[in-house]
């Protein structure tokens, strides 16, 4: 039988020219139409006008929206751009787009070009293969979408794109993006407030997102070659390989010609997008890179993070490679995340997460960062199910990703100054102590942080230094819908911390400074001893709260709508009990599709390909041992062993494959007649997931015996090494 696994390592590799590769013509955000581009055609008075509806997050009035859509159409024209598109990201988690042409026709039928305020702000319709669980009936399938003035448009292949959000025809968000930006509002209402408390001038305070995205970088043709690469995005079959990654010293090593040339060209693009790519590297893995942005407003680096997957698939395909975000494409090494470093940042330029040379200053760091550790705490449920998903499964606490268990790392110097502070006199503090706090507790912040910040890689939530770090969100996930659920429970908490200063003040007449460490003294007793103090090694030591280990994403998922999370977001106006139901049943779907896909994937594999080529090496052996038999029949015993072994250790390997195949087939007949995306999900996770496993260990038990030049896939030792 044709072996496609050699004809595709006979063509794999194709040279590239670095020579020709050049940055020095692009200029940084050449294709957006940012607010200094915009200056340029519109006057300062509807300048201002269009920043205040941004600011008061008001309608832009038509007349303006007419002016900005001429703006954007006679410069998009200029770019040479023939159709503009309202880009969102809908639930599937990649970003999405319909474009139209600026084509249109006079009242006399001649050719114009035309796009006005209402193609602008006025909502699009798109038709239902978008999902969005319940919200949309049958007889109001279509969706909407609406720009959003906060994210700049940009030109990407001659067409210009529309950030926007997307909503049902009832208004239940369909999208990441609207609850993201809810969220950010909420945040910014509350943390705002709490500003004032230091700096009477803060006018906003804006979440901010630096995202670190890995990924691996597979030769195309070989990539083809593997029929689940190609439909799941992973291996479902794959033996170990001989010289991992302990052995691999890839790390920070200068990349191949090959990828050098894919992330030059990347970075081209990335410039010219306004993309603010700072790092690029290689990871752990083999084949294995990750890139990073500079810090930047979270509704932004989503959106940058959104476009950024997309055009690397372009990219990727013109460099002959396949580009995978799946978060486990290989077993037994490092999967790939998109870590998401979160902040709060004001108007006046300073990092709430950051200390402060002063103590007041200091003072207003703590307030923040221990208010985030205690939001995540309590809502440590809802976090994770922001995160989970069936292909995060097989990441989370496997080679060297985070695991399930929630641990907050903030080391230990930082939490010796909590616990100082958690013995702070109760009610009015005296000259002396509030001096003593200030210069010798509060005051040393800086100085302890410099270099005890982060020492263990594997903690979910990490602070480090001045931001948090969420290792937890996998890197094909978008990260809008963590960075939501965090900004959301961090504003309730800020909102519960001002209440309870607020209090102070009023009712028991204290000063400002006693209120503040009267209220944190108490949120710190909450939270002071489920802290992750010194790295993995001494987590023994610490004493933490039981937990529950959540087994799979169904049950974690469940966390949406348990009673603290639909109070949380129904009172924070994010979404309301409908629309947790909806996306709770969406993801629900995802995952029983992904499994129910990456099954039937591996049956045709393990009947069409693993099963064939293991019989075929089997009757060799066989017809070895018969002639074996015949020339030294006296002897046989002794000398036909090995065929014997092997070929009983082919037989078992059959057999156990062959009869789960036979059980997941029964699976998928009770799956299919399941109506509950919760059973579904359940049968899914309990009955098909260890089915497929079993089926995969002895699938990968034959790569191991199979002649080489038999078996048919592509190994790892071949996908990750020709590069």
């Amino acid at each position: 039988m044709p072996n496609h696994r050699i004809n595709g390592l006979q063509s794999a590799y194709q040279p590239i020219n670095l020579d020709s590769l050049t940055t020095n013509d692009y200029c940084f955000a050449g294709a957006v139409f940012n607010r200094e581009k915009l200056q340029s055609f519109l006057t300062e008075k509807a300048l201002h006008q269009m920043d205040q509806s941004i600011v008061k997050r008001i309608p832009i009035p038509t007349l303006l929206a007419d002016q900005i859509a001429m703006a954007m159409k006679a410069w998009a024209i200029s770019k040479g751009a023939k159709h503009f598109s309202h880009w969102v990201q809908p639930l599937t988690g990649m970003a999405a787009d319909k474009q139209d042409s600026f084509f249109s026709l006079d009242e006399k039928g001649n050719y114009i070009e035309k796009f006005d305020g209402e193609q602008l702000v006025q909502k699009v319709p798109y038709e239902t293969g978008l999902p969005g669980g319940s919200s949309r009936d049958a007889f109001e399938a279509r969706g909407y979408t609406a720009w959003d003035p906060t994210s700049p448009a940009f030109i990407y292949e001659s067409t210009l794109y529309l950030p926007t959000t997307f909503i049902s025809y009832t208004g239940e968000a369909l999208d990441y993006k609207f609850p993201l930006l809810k969220s950010t509002q909420k945040i910014d209402e509350i943390a705002t407030e709490i500003c004032r408390y230091f700096d009477k001038n803060t006018q906003n305070v804006t979440p901010t997102l630096g995202w670190e995205q890995e990924f691996f970088l597979i030769d195309r043709k070989l990539a083809l070659s593997r029929p689940d690469l190609v439909l799941t995005g992973r291996t479902l079959i794959g033996q170990s390989l001989p010289k991992g990654q302990q052995s691999n010293p890839a790390f920070f090593e200068t990349a191949p010609a090959r990828v050098s040339a894919f992330l030059i060209a990347l970075e081209q693009e990335c410039i010219q997008l306004g993309i603010p790519i700072k790092t690029r590297h290689n990871e752990v893995a083999p084949s294995q890179y990750e890139i990073a942005q500079v810090f930047g407003p979270a509704n932004l680096a989503v959106d940058h993070n959104a476009l950024l997957l997309s055009i690397m698939h372009k990219i990727a395909y013109k460099h002959n490679f396949c580009v995978l975000f799946h978060e486990k494409p290989f077993d037994k090494i490092n999967g790939s995340s998109k870590h998401s470093n979160w902040s709060l940042m004001t108007d006046t330029g300073l990092n709430l997460l950051s200390p402060s040379k002063t103590p007041m200053g200091n003072l207003q760091f703590l307030s923040f960062f221990v208010n985030t550790i205690a939001a995540v705490l309590k809502h440590e449920a809802l976090l994770r199910a922001s995160t989970v998903s069936a292909s995060n499964d097989l990441r989370m606490g496997q080679d060297e990703a985070p695991s399930t268990m929630l641990s907050i790392f903030v080391g230990k110097h930082l939490l010796q100054v909590l616990e100082e502070l958690e013995h702070v006199s109760e009610g009015k503090l005296s000259p002396q102590e509030k001096t003593d706090l200030k210069l010798n507790v509060i005051g040393k912040i800086p100085e302890i942080l410099l270099d005890n910040t982060d020492r263990d890689r594997t903690s979910p939530f990490a602070f480090t230094g001045n931001k948090f770090e969420i290792r937890t969100v996998g890197s094909k996930s978008n990260a809008a819908k963590t960075i939501t659920v965090l900004n959301a429970i961090v504003a309730e908490q800020l909102q519960h911390f001002k209440k309870a200063v607020d209090k102070l003040i009023d009712q028991k007449n204290m000063k400002k400074d006693d209120a503040l460490f009267n209220t944190l003294r108490e949120t710190i007793s909450t939270i002071k001893d489920e802290l992750l103090v010194g790295g993995a090694a001494d987590s023994k030591k610490t004493k933490q709260k039981a937990q529950p280990l959540y087994e799979s994403t169904p049950v974690a998922l469940a966390a949406y709508i348990n009673s603290s999370s639909v109070s949380l977001f129904e009172e924070l106006e994010i979404f309301s009990k409908k629309e947790l139901t909806d996306r709770l049943e969406r993801d629900l779907e995802q995952y029983v599709r992904i499994l129910h896909l990456e099954a039937r994937m591996l049956n045709e594999l393990a009947l069409n390909q693993i099963i064939p080529a293991s019989l075929q090496y089997q009757t060799q052996l066989i017809e070895n041992y018969k002639g074996l038999q015949e020339l030294v029949s006296s002897e046989i015993k002794e000398m036909g062993q090995v065929q014997e072994d092997l070929i009983h250790k082919i037989s078992t390997a059959l057999s156990v494959i062959h009869s789960s195949i036979r059980e997941t087939e029964l699976l998928f007949e009770s799956v299919d007649k399941t109506h509950e995306f919760e059973k579904k999900a359940a049968l899914c996770a309990n009955g098909l997931l260890p089915l497929c496993q079993q089926i995969r260990q002895h699938c990968d038990v034959l790569e191991g015996i199979v002649d080489d030049s038999l078996w048919p896939l592509v190994k790892y030792r071949e996908l990750l090494f020709i590069r």
